[in-house]
């Protein structure tokens, strides 16, 4: 089967003073959303599948609605940060940024749940989903460090932070019932030229 794994598209910041923040797409965003069901519709999707966090449900969703399919939501595949009460996209932070300083002290302090327990979580997620829909091609919109830490996971590397992907970014593994992984794209964004931000 084939796993088309997608960063979600640009979200909003959002600060939130109850519960953790959990943005929706900010205009750019829904349009490179589109942009990437543009892509992937005429690729044989069967499924879709999305975490639970809106920006990915919101980036999934024109694809879905395209194919006429139901997208399965799973928590498993919510972002490390799920449970901070304010998100700022990367690109809109400055080196005294809270999200910044804290990085920079301990760069595992980004996994809300710890390193460990994350890479367990949407390591397991992505192997459900391939038991799940053997002979399938998946799409699957969540987050980049999930994305970062799957492929960090496959690839063997030593930094969790090695790979990161862009806003609909679009990487493909190929997974085999028996457990062999092969990544065969990484970050492809050519259907996003007139949609990146300079």
């Amino acid at each position: 089967m084939e796993l088309i794994i997608v960063r979600h598209a640009l979200p909003e910041s959002e600060k939130r003073d109850n519960g953790p923040a959990d943005p929706p797409l900010t205009p750019l965003g829904l349009r490179q959303a589109e942009a990437t069901a543009d892509l992937l519709a005429i690729e044989g999707v069967d499924h879709v599948v999305t975490s639970t966090m809106q920006r990915a449900i919101q980036t999934g969703r024109p694809l879905a609605d395209r194919l006429g399919l139901t997208p399965e939501c799973l928590e498993s595949l919510k972002e490390s940060d799920h449970r901070r009460s304010s998100y700022t996209p990367v690109e809109e932070m400055d080196a005294d940024h809270e999200v910044v300083r804290e990085f920079l002290d301990d760069p595992l302090s980004m996994f809300a749940d710890g390193y460990e327990a994350f890479r367990d979580r949407i390591t397991a997620a992505f192997d459900a989903v391939v038991a799940d829909n053997r002979g399938r091609t998946v799409a699957v919109f969540c987050h980049t460090m999930v994305i970062g830490v799957y492929l960090q996971t496959l690839l063997g590397l030593n930094d969790p932070f090695a790979v990161m992907a862009d806003y609909c970014g679009i990487t493909r593994v190929a997974a085999s019932s028996t457990g062999i992984r092969s990544v065969r794209s990484f970050n492809e964004t050519g259907h996003l030229r007139h949609l990146i931000q300079p």
